[in-house]
């Protein structure tokens, strides 16, 4: 990325949607367990063609410098070279995203939860 400052794409569960948003600072955060998202990033292409999908992104995250995204609810975060769409999606639209398997624990074997 010679002189350019740094780009990443930031992928994370909220509110039962996946955001993709693109920012120039991404950090572990002083509050314990969340990743800080910082300097967000937003096409400028063309005045003519508006995406729906990134302009109610632009909205909810209208007057916010950063935030704060808990560590389990990220899937993932990609230092890119060049900005994509941001958008907002929701896992039942064909999405490819499957949530993290949580372990199952059986009662009665040494286990929380067993006698």
């Amino acid at each position: 990325m010679n002189g350019k400052r740094k780009l990443y794409r930031v992928v994370f569960h909220s509110r039962g949607k996946i955001y993709e948003v693109y920012a120039r600072s991404v950090a572990q955060s002083g509050l314990h367990g969340f990743v800080e998202v910082g300097e967000l990033v937003f096409g400028e292409r063309s005045n003519v063609v508006v995406d729906p999908a990134e302009e109610r992104l632009k909205a909810e995250f209208d007057g916010v410098s950063r935030f704060y995204v808990p560590m389990h609810a990220v899937i993932r975060i990609d230092e890119v070279e060049k900005e994509g769409v941001a958008k907002i999606t929701d896992p039942g639209e064909g999405g490819k995203v499957t949530p993290f398997p949580l372990p199952f624990m059986a009662p009665g074997r040494g286990e929380p939860g067993g006698s």
